[in-house]
């Protein structure tokens, strides 16, 4: 029993998520998660903190001064401009099952790039079950054809958790086009060096309330790619960015997410790593609900 426990630990964590239902959802992890932005995906090294089962996105970052309502609220993953792989052909063998693995969502939302299949995860940076997802997501995008893009919808329903102010610094980063520099670092920053953590690392549960990291905090970790810190908080207090933050949370529950990492397909298809089976499974889905989409089926 003891030589499958490692096993069954694994198995655990690969179907974690944060809930939104906080009676149901994440708690602090017991101890402080290390799993890096690198990390293998098959494998966090910390406990997600929830179970259950997680993205639009503009092909260029607005400026702070763009009209936010004219594009959606994600971007194309850091990793879309890897190496192009070859579309994979459509086979329905049975093996993926509506309802069970994957959902439609209905009605189907729109998506903002014309002749592309948007590929989306629904996260947050404070959520520990998405940095125990970040390799796979990354690995994902890394997997896509050159019809398909990757983007990210970052999530806020867990204000008990800050979870507002990283999808703030999510879109101030993306209307300053710092997301593809900052994306890995900003997981490390919460969950590996805690620089920006409302979790304490060393033990166990949430820091204290006033010692939450805030908007401020967190342009200080962005000025290191070159932008002041003034700008950064200008911009995340902007129009653009709380338009950008509404529709986001719009998108959300247009899309039926109610937990982190969530997984949407061209604003069709929506499954967790819960629902496919693991986090190998989440890369097989995406790719065969995209060669889904691409053959019009």
């Amino acid at each position: 029993m003891l030589k499958r426990l490692p096993f069954l630990c694994a198995a655990l964590l690969a179907l974690a998520a944060c809930s939104h239902d906080r009676d149901s959802g994440s708690t602090a992890p017991a101890t402080a998660p290390v799993a890096s932005s690198s990390a293998e995906a098959a494998a966090p090294a910390s406990p997600a903190t929830s179970t259950a089962p997680a993205a639009a996105g503009s092909a260029a970052p607005a400026s702070a001064g763009t009209a936010a309502a004219a594009t959606a609220p994600g971007e194309p993953a850091p990793a879309a401009s890897a190496p192009a792989v070859a579309a994979v052909p459509f086979v329905d063998n049975g093996k993926w099952v509506e309802g069970k693995h994957y959902f439609l969502i209905d009605p189907p939302q729109p998506t903002s790039h014309p002749g592309k299949i948007e590929v989306t995860e629904v996260f947050s940076y404070g959520c520990p079950a998405c940095n125990g997802f970040h390799a796979t997501a990354d690995q994902i995008a890394r997997s896509l054809p050159p019809n398909a893009v990757m983007n990210y919808l970052a999530a806020s329903f867990r204000p008990d958790e800050n979870w507002p102010m990283y999808q703030r610094a999510f879109y101030a980063a993306q209307a300053l086009d710092l997301v593809g520099k900052t994306h890995d670092a900003m997981f490390d920053a919460v969950w590996k060096s805690g620089e920006l953590s409302t979790y304490n690392l060393k033990a166990s549960g949430l820091k204290p309330h006033e010692a939450w990291p805030t908007i401020e905090d967190a342009a200080k970790f962005y000025a290191k790619y070159g932008v002041d810190p003034k700008e950064f908080v200008g911009v995340a207090n902007s129009f653009t960015v709380n338009t950008r933050m509404k529709r986001a949370d719009d998108l959300m529950k247009a899309y039926g997410v109610d937990s982190t990492p969530t997984m949407i397909v061209n604003g069709k298809y929506r499954f967790t790593a819960s629902s496919a089976g693991g986090y190998a499974q989440s890369i097989e889905l995406t790719q065969w609900l995209v060669a889904k989409e691409a053959a019009g089926k």
